[in-house]
């Protein structure tokens, strides 16, 4: 954003404290972006927080964070805060306020050990530091470890996370629907 764009109103809600107008605004924002019904996808995403980027009151970008659990080959579980749903209006893209709400998460979530996405774009997220994860992909089912070739993920160092060899394999619990 120059000094000539709107300035959004960014916000930090738990999907508890979302009212009814704000979920439905979510899901609807998310599903155009997404092209699919993004409403499965919330109602999964149980331990949400939501960062909201508002304009004149209307949302205009979107994304939350779960925790999730990663760990690297030998090394201890990572708490993780897995960034989802990142989605801005289409006629507001380029004005930088996916980029906002994702800098705004980041301040937020430096509890974690580690941020981590599964990106669609790249460029946004290697722009604000967030870095591709070079060796193989698990996820862990009863105590196995299952590959996951076809998947990329990036992560964020925060102030806890620990020195990270990214040419070793990791790994992240499943969950139902789209593992990574």
């Amino acid at each position: 954003m120059d000094e000539f764009s709107p300035k959004p109103i960014i916000e930090i809600i738990p999907k508890d404290q979302l009212s009814p107008a704000d979920l439905t605004a979510i899901i609807a924002l998310c599903s155009r972006a997404y092209e699919e019904d993004y409403t499965p996808f919330i109602e999964t995403f149980s331990d949400s927080v939501h960062v909201l980027a508002r304009l004149d009151g209307q949302l205009v970008s979107h994304a939350l964070w779960i925790t999730r659990w990663l760990q690297v080959e030998g090394g201890p579980l990572l708490r993780t805060a897995y960034v989802e749903g990142v989605a801005t209006e289409e006629r507001y893209r380029g004005w930088g306020f996916a980029t906002a709400v994702m800098q705004c998460l980041a301040d937020a979530i430096t509890v974690f050990d580690v941020g981590a996405l599964c990106p669609a774009d790249t460029n946004m997220y290697a722009r604000l530091g967030w870095q591709f994860w070079q060796g193989p992909l698990f996820h862990r089912l009863d105590g196995v470890l299952l590959p996951d070739p076809d998947e990329r993920v990036m992560l964020l160092h925060l102030p806890q996370t620990p020195d990270l060899d990214f040419s070793l394999p990791i790994s992240v619990e499943w969950r139902e629907g789209e593992i990574w």
